[in-house]
């Protein structure tokens, strides 16, 4: 059974259509990158699955159960949730950020440094970082605190819209190493966003490629390049791949 499914999901606003009839099933432990334009719905797929955007039609499920059905709150908490640039709250030390849904949790203190130490080594980040805010840090840096943030009640799901987008190319590639370094290590199911086909095939199992709010294509690197399936996803394919 697939950890997360789409079925026939789509999403309007007004006369606006971002999704259209979207199918997608996601495993245990894998992860599946929404790819396209801007535009063509990746960021609104991404937030049907936590219920930041409700469907108009269709039905998202999360380990077999309607999302609509369920808490959003608890849906939300058992999901991390990382955008770009962290999304770190700027008034808040890098310890406060990567704590606080620990603390709305109840943990006692022991845990949350426990749990803390742990991440900050797993995101390659020092401890002399822990009092620093936001606007002290590199652009890397607040990108791996994002990502600490949303690993520390340990989320079996771990969404992604744009994580690396906002990096310079060097640190953009080194965090990413430590993405890659990161996944094999936590077995999560991971749905990332990003409209650079390269990082979706290096990163990602699977790429599910978006148009006009539609899901084009499905597949690895090898699928897409052995039997594009239509004229648009050849195009992609050209301006896009290197």
């Amino acid at each position: 059974m697939a950890v997360i499914h789409l079925e026939n999901v789509s999403r309007s606003f007004g006369s606006v259509v971002a999704v259209a009839d979207v199918s997608l099933e996601i495993a245990r432990g894998e992860t599946v990158g929404l790819v396209g334009t801007s535009g063509c719905g990746k960021t609104t797929t991404l937030r049907l699955i936590n219920r930041l955007v409700e469907p108009t039609g269709g039905r998202v499920s999360v380990e077999g159960r309607d999302v609509g059905e369920l808490d959003p709150v608890r849906l939300r908490r058992g999901m991390g949730y990382v955008i770009q640039s962290g999304g770190l709250f700027p008034h808040m030390s890098v310890a406060d950020n990567v704590t606080l849904l620990a603390r709305l949790e109840g943990w006692e203190g022991p845990r949350i440094e426990s749990r803390f130490e742990e991440l900050l080594g797993m995101a390659h980040l020092t401890e002399d970082l822990a009092g620093r805010y936001p606007g002290e840090l590199s652009g890397g840096q607040r990108q791996r605190v994002g990502v600490a943030r949303a690993l520390m009640l340990d989320p079996p799901i771990l969404l992604m819209d744009e994580p690396f987008g906002a990096l310079d190319p060097m640190t953009r590639a080194g965090v990413q190493d430590e993405f890659l370094e990161l996944k094999h290590t936590m077995a999560k199911t991971i749905v990332l966003v990003t409209h650079d086909l390269d990082e979706a095939f290096r990163l990602c199992d699977r790429v599910a490629l978006m148009g006009e709010g539609r899901l084009l294509q499905v597949g690895t690197r090898e699928d897409f390049r052995a039997d594009p399936r239509t004229d648009d996803v050849r195009r992609f394919m050209e301006r896009h791949l290197a």
